[in-house]
């Protein structure tokens, strides 16, 4: 029994790696920092849990510590600072892209937790227009053309989206259902899904003001007849009508200034671990049914449902939904839980191979006792093995809202008012908002509640 023991122990370490998710109540100080609209206590919190011998942001999750710690410097009007961290993490994100090309087979499969976190395609996405925010906001427009020109030109990164996870072998060329059945002998595979998003309104929207404050108008018409092409093409993520702000925002009268309104609202899912038991077509029966641990998607629902903006001495208007952010994160991890869950199959399947036949043969040599021992050893051993990769960016918007008037050119007070149906939650007061005639005028705000 002792050297049965041992034997099922070496062979499953050979394939187990044990893994700590940092527990949520590790971000609790900084959540609730957000959640008081005080990025800047937020920040030192993140600082602070980073400083001890425990820290919030292990090394192989760098890339969640710059996303997070960028966009919170987003939000505290740190932009250079911002922007610096944004960087950073944009440099991970395609070094761990490059790398996942050259690596083999075996590497493909290892529990991700062990590896260092890619990021997600949405990250990759979201990076560029909140670092062109921040380059507007630092009064460098080529600077934020660049980063939407990094999403929208051909072969850029929204183009690329429905390739990034086509895994090919490098050494042979194999696609990854003929690596996976030279490998493992499997060969009814799990389905996998692509991606169904090649277009941002959001970054579109950007992108044509940012031209048309360059004085592209070209450039700019096209942007705006993109932004509609995304309404039309990807009806699953934007299931709302095409802002009337946009068209407002294309054709403003020449002797007068356009003030622009962003709003971004509430917090976008998060990942949480989720088991689904699975049947597994092995001898032993407490090896028929795997619990397999995969992260999931969940809603952080936001109380803001309406926007509505007053220029004081002018008049008012509500704010309208240019795109769920929540929408396009669900859609663009869709492909890549896809490549999870085969792998975690995959993995499982060797582990359970290695256990059903070392449980097998202890049976039959020292009886069915020892035979089940040996399997409930195996399993604790790999439900121990195995937790899902959780790690992402915390402070990504739900969602992006665009309004805007055109003024005289002068100075203005304006006052943006968030509520819950016709319950105030909050108000975003800003004094001394300047509107220029034939310039950009774009006004942002940040509301994560």
């Amino acid at each position: 029994m002792k050297k049965a023991l041992k034997t099922i122990k070496i062979l499953l370490l050979a394939l187990m790696v044990f893994s700590c998710a940092t527990s949520s109540n590790a971000y609790r100080q900084i959540d609730f920092a957000v959640g008081q609209a005080d990025f800047s206590a937020a920040l030192d919190n993140l600082v602070q849990g980073q400083s001890g011998r425990r820290v919030i942001y292990p090394q192989n999750n760098s890339i969640s510590l710059f996303l997070d710690k960028g966009l919170l410097e987003h939000y505290a009007g740190n932009y250079a600072a911002s922007s610096e961290d944004l960087q950073n993490a944009e440099r991970l994100i395609e070094e761990a892209y490059t790398k996942s090309i050259s690596e083999g087979f075996l590497s493909y499969i290892l529990n991700d937790n062990v590896k260092q976190y890619p990021g997600e395609d949405f990250e990759d996405i979201y990076l560029n227009i909140f670092n062109a925010l921040n380059y507007y906001n630092r009064g460098n427009l080529e600077g934020a053309l660049v980063e939407i020109r990094k999403l929208s030109m051909p072969n850029g990164k929204l183009d690329m989206l429905a390739r990034r996870h086509e895994y090919i072998d490098p050494d042979t060329g194999a696609n990854l259902n003929e690596m996976v059945q030279r490998e493992t002998g499997i060969s009814q595979l799990p389905e996998t899904k692509s991606v169904n998003f090649s277009n941002s309104a959001l970054a579109r929207f950007l992108g044509a003001l940012f031209y048309q404050a360059n004085g592209n108008t070209d450039s700019a018409r096209i942007e705006f007849d993109q932004l509609h092409r995304a309404f039309r093409t990807n009806t699953g993520i934007y299931y709302n009508q095409v802002p009337k702000a946009v068209d407002e925002a294309r054709n403003v009268p020449d002797r007068m200034g356009r003030l622009n309104v962003i709003s971004f609202t509430g917090l976008s899912p998060i990942k949480e671990e989720q088991h689904i038991l699975h049947f597994l077509p092995f001898q032993h029966p407490i090896l028929a049914i795997a619990s397999l641990k995969l992260p999931v998607l969940v809603s952080r629902q936001s109380a803001i449902n309406r926007i509505e903006v007053v220029v004081e001495g002018i008049g008012s208007f509500d704010m309208e939904l240019l795109e769920d952010m929540g929408a396009v994160i669900i859609e663009t991890f869709a492909a890549r839980f896809s490549s999870i869950f085969l792998k975690t199959y995959i993995r499982t399947i060797i582990k359970y191979v290695v256990a059903d036949a070392v449980a097998y043969e202890t049976a039959r040599n020292q009886g069915a006792l020892s035979g089940l021992m040996v399997a409930l050893a195996a399993r604790a051993a790999m439900d121990a093995s195995e937790s899902a990769d959780i790690r992402m960016s915390r402070f990504l918007p739900d969602k992006a809202y665009i309004g805007g008037i055109n003024l005289d050119p002068g100075t203005y007070s304006v006052i943006i008012n968030y509520y819950h149906g016709s319950r105030l939650i909050s108000q975003d007061i800003h004094t001394d908002v300047v509107v220029n005639r034939r310039s950009l005028n774009l006004l942002q705000s940040v509301n994560l509640r």
